[in-house]
């Protein structure tokens, strides 16, 4: 894994490249992420990777003692509201000391993966937790959204495991992979990413390097000039 941010999602916008086409964005707030902790493999860790918090956490009573211990021994003055750790290959790969971490990590074009947990949705049917057909509406008939037979009594004479029922719906981690960075803007601390991404507005994501980057097209919407120069 590559070094990432871990960013809050302020909601969609689109903005204008320099043909004038309309591009879909998720806006993710990336300001104040700290680096908590370098861990080398020859060290007593045995493995390479960073550790990152976000968010700060104003009241210490909502953090448990072992954690707020472990913030106070790394130098950082304010309790973090999330912590995340980005294994790396190497120590090579490690940042420097005065590395900052901020939206300039990403550079426009840049191809990345967003991890986030998506919309809980609660209980849900089976038509609309897992896109059911459902059954015929008239002539009498009552099963409608209903999933119809899970199984016979004789061969196999069980439910099958993994069967599509219904029950509760959403609030999974999702990774999207293969969006594009439209804008990094590190002076406002803002990355603007192509396309929508999972969670409600204010869910916390983590913006790593895609794994699997390759061409990737920005979904456009053709604008008139009139409009773009506005």
């Amino acid at each position: 894994m590559s070094l990432g941010l871990i960013g809050k999602k302020l909601g969609m916008t689109k903005v204008y490249d320099a043909k004038g086409d309309a591009v879909a964005v998720t806006v993710v707030d990336v300001s104040g992420n700290t680096i908590l902790q370098v861990k080398r493999s020859d060290g007593k860790d045995k493995y390479s990777a960073v550790q990152i918090g976000y968010g700060d956490q104003l009241k210490e009573s909502r953090v448990s003692k072992p954690l707020l211990g472990h913030f106070k021994k790394h130098g950082c003055t304010t309790a973090k509201r999330i912590v995340k750790e980005f294994r790396l290959t190497g120590d090579d790969k490690l940042p420097a000391e005065d590395f900052k971490l901020d939206a300039s990590l990403f550079k426009n074009g840049q191809v990345v993966d967003v991890i986030g947990t998506t919309k809980g949705k609660g209980f849900q049917g089976v038509v609309k937790r897992h896109g059911f057909a459902g059954q015929p509406a008239t002539h009498g008939h009552m099963m409608h959204r209903r999933p119809g037979s899970i199984g016979c009594r004789l061969t196999p004479g069980l439910v099958w495991k993994n069967q599509k029922m219904p029950g509760h719906d959403g609030v999974s981690r999702r990774t999207v992979q293969n969006l594009v960075v439209v804008q990094s803007r590190p002076e406002e601390g803002v990355l603007l990413i192509g396309g929508a991404l999972p969670g409600n507005t204010g869910s916390i994501v983590v913006v790593r390097p895609g794994k699997k980057a390759g061409p990737k097209k920005i979904v456009v919407q053709r604008v008139s000039t009139k409009a773009a120069k506005k």
